[in-house]
């Protein structure tokens, strides 16, 4: 999977506020970008459309995330993310609304979708790449909620929203963003690997496991 943010920007010139407006200005230039975006995912070679799919994103809102990554229904997925931001959720409804449909190359989802496996993943961070294999958590329940401390060997080499960036996309790709936003409480970004910690797939059997009825 291959995640990538636009830097912190200035104002985008051009910028959409009507979030209907931004989507439907989303997808008339993504209908005209798809060949070279599927040319450059044909390649393994998506750093070549990575200009152009953040400004389109951007197009949208600039604090929006997206991604692409294999589909679970389709070849490919594109994903945009609002990290379950209220000030966002406009935004991403009105651009999974005008979505095209579905078909055999391309999904499209309004928020990040659990992975099968997130230890596979490498994420994109600007010229970084980040294996989410070495991801570790400290994890303490409080009242039905999930506090976690987020700790990544890679964290002293990135700047303040990339390390932010990284603290909470690890825990979207393992539960699902929505269920991140209902199950985890307090989030922190740890300076040093937690006494204790476990990684991602431990990390969603516990969560997970805290869902279930006990009944």
């Amino acid at each position: 999977m291959s995640w990538f943010r636009r830097p912190q920007p200035a104002p985008v010139a051009g910028h959409l506020p009507n979030p209907a407006e931004a989507a439907e200005a989303f997808w008339r230039r993504w209908h005209d970008l798809l060949p070279v975006v599927s040319a450059a995912l044909g390649d393994r070679e998506p750093q070549r459309v990575e200009n152009e799919l953040c400004e389109l994103v951007a197009g949208v809102h600039p604090d929006l995330h997206f991604a692409l990554e294999r589909g679970h229904r389709a070849i490919y997925a594109f994903v945009l993310s609002g990290q379950e931001d209220p000030r966002l959720r406009p935004y991403t409804d009105a651009w999974i609304a005008a979505a095209p449909a579905e078909d055999m190359i391309w999904e499209y989802h309004d928020s990040v979708p659990p992975v099968p496996d997130p230890t596979l993943v490498t994420v994109n961070l600007g010229p970084r790449r980040i294996a989410l294999a070495d991801v570790r958590l400290a994890v303490v329940v409080d009242d039905g909620l999930v506090d976690v401390a987020v700790f990544h060997p890679g964290f002293a080499a990135l700047d303040d929203a990339a390390r932010r960036t990284l603290t909470f996309l690890p825990l979207d790709v393992t539960l699902g963003e929505r269920v991140a936003a209902e199950r985890l409480g307090r989030v922190e970004t740890a300076a040093a690997e937690p006494s204790g910690a476990i990684g991602l797939l431990e990390f969603r059997e516990l969560v997970l496991g805290l869902t279930e009825d006990p009944s």
